[in-house]
């Protein structure tokens, strides 16, 4: 038993399993890493992700496409994103309450919403929402090793591979994301240097809405057609934790989303072995907990 299961962790199959289960930690996590440059890290990426799975189902269901599915789901993120930086900057509240309150807005908002639309409070079965499709690249079936896991890979996670050094280039090759790091770095100083801080938090939290909001719609749209409520399950503090183990860069962060993804990966295989699921259930969990400690402590050390 335990020999099948190292042979099946070594194989295509789990790395396939990995970079699905990783996607939506990782696009939420890209989003995070974005604001927190901009010194505003958006505590509120739960609740977005949340947003956007529903905006998803019910645009996919009113249009028929699941395209425009997925621009609902950025929009609403993206208009999450505005919310939370006109809470901070207009009214002058605190960031990380503001991204708490939006979290428990979002999680029972769309339940509410969820049962004005379809009279159930639990699932959208109901609508007849969209599935986003695979790209399909059969030649690499052939390909020893790893070509079968990225043979049939989701859009979103290709979406989600090539956002890396998309975002690892905004940030650090380009205009933008240089008055976005001087902004995280020192505010003051890069409001004296003509930078206007308010503008440049609000861009980036409005974009990290928008990664919210597709990692919420592949939670929806990637292998389901359906809502339910609080399907997030916590994924958005998982890349969180990923976002500051990642150390402030694409490349870390994708990494790190990458461990968090085969610690869920390796839990859902540990659960079809006899293990109690239940405890099993708590790995995703767990390890981003101990790896944030562990982080902590080297960066302490370090200091």
């Amino acid at each position: 038993m335990w020999h099948d299961l190292l042979l099946h962790l070594g194989g295509a199959g789990f790395v396939g399993a990995v970079l699905r289960v990783s996607t939506p930690i990782l696009l939420a996590a890209l989003g995070a890493l974005i604001s927190d440059r901009a010194g505003v890290i958006n505590i509120g990426i739960e609740g977005i992700m949340l947003a956007g799975a529903f905006a998803g189902v019910v645009g996919s269901a009113a249009t028929g496409n699941a395209w425009l599915g997925l621009l609902a789901a950025v929009l609403v993120g993206c208009a999450l994103g505005a919310v939370l930086s006109g809470a901070v900057h207009w009214l002058r509240a605190d960031l990380v309450l503001s991204g708490v309150a939006l979290n428990l807005a979002c999680s029972s908002g769309t339940v509410l919403l969820l049962f004005a639309l379809t009279g159930d409070k639990g699932m959208s079965g109901s609508l007849p929402s969209k599935v986003l499709p695979n790209i399909d690249l059969p030649f690499l079936d052939g390909v020893p090793l790893l070509g079968p896991a990225f043979a049939h890979l989701h859009v979103l996670t290709w979406a989600s591979l090539l956002a890396v050094p998309v975002v690892g280039l905004l940030l650090m090759r380009t205009p933008f994301g240089l008055r976005l790091r001087a902004v995280g770095e020192n505010a003051e100083a890069a409001a004296v240097a003509g930078v206007r801080v308010a503008r440049v938090q609000f861009a980036a939290l409005v974009l990290s809405g928008a990664f919210g909001g597709v990692a919420g719609a592949f939670l929806s749209m990637g292998y389901v057609s359906w809502f339910t409520g609080g399907m997030s399950a916590g994924r958005g503090f998982i890349a969180i934790a990923a976002e500051v183990m990642g150390g402030g860069l694409a490349l870390g962060t994708f990494v790190s989303a990458l461990v968090l993804g085969a610690a869920e990966a390796f839990a859902t295989d540990l659960q079809g072995i006899g293990l109690p699921s239940e405890l099993m259930q708590t790995v995703p969990y767990v390890v981003p907990v101990v790896a944030l400690v562990l982080h902590a402590v080297r960066r302490r050390r370090r200091g």
